[in-house]
């Protein structure tokens, strides 16, 4: 009796053992599976990186309706950057190409061209109308009415160190620009600032233009 005890004994343990190793093989696969990826992260590859920063800097161009700026960038991802940007950047770049032609409006005279920044300006598209502006200057760096326009849209968008200049500049190039920059409510902005109005009332015998 003895004997069949103890090889009972000694089948119940070898079974018990064979179940925790089982246990244990079935234990495996989750710790394997908590181990942290190996793949590699497209944020370490420079290419990338370049490719993101682009594309970001792209998009940005078009919100501010810099399109001219945004299309070079958008073409730089198509032509090496990774598909899945190229690809969106290839739908952008076709919206970025429509805005050009349709933005590409001819004009008979440089004034005709500034009536329509100054429409522009109007409708609060302030950085399709400085494009316009620094357009005209760049065909003309004495044209006194877009620099008392940049002066003008200076002053809306709280850029007063620039709109001193660009006024003074045009007053010095026309001294009829500050007639009617007294008269020129868009101008309110500045209306305290002693700097304006020395521009506009200078004293007798005194330079006619502020330094900024």
């Amino acid at each position: 009796m003895k004997k069949k005890v103890a090889a009972s004994v000694k089948r119940s343990s070898a079974k018990s053992n064979k179940k925790k190793i089982v246990r244990s093989n079935k234990t495996m696969p989750s710790k394997k599976s908590s181990a942290p990826s190996a793949k590699p992260s497209f944020t370490q590859d420079p290419v990338f990186t370049q490719a993101v920063q682009n594309y970001e800097a792209g998009l940005k161009a078009m919100q501010e309706h810099k399109f001219e700026k945004a299309k070079p960038l958008l073409e730089k991802i198509i032509a090496s950057g990774p598909k899945e940007l190229a690809d969106r950047a290839r739908m952008h770049l076709n919206s970025c190409n429509q805005q050009l032609v349709s933005s590409a409006t001819t004009f008979k005279s440089q004034e005709e061209h500034f009536d329509y920044a100054v429409s522009l300006m109007n409708g609060g598209q302030y950085d399709q109308a400085r494009a316009h502006l620094e357009k005209i200057l760049k065909q003309n760096a004495k044209a006194d009415f877009a620099l008392y326009g940049l002066a003008l849209l200076d002053c809306l968008t709280g850029q007063v160190e620039s709109s001193l200049k660009n006024l003074s500049e045009a007053i010095r190039l026309n001294p009829q620009n500050r007639f009617q920059a007294r008269n020129d409510s868009d101008f309110q902005n500045m209306a305290d600032d002693p700097r304006f109005t020395e521009l506009l009332y200078p004293e007798p015998g005194e330079s006619t233009f502020t330094k900024v």
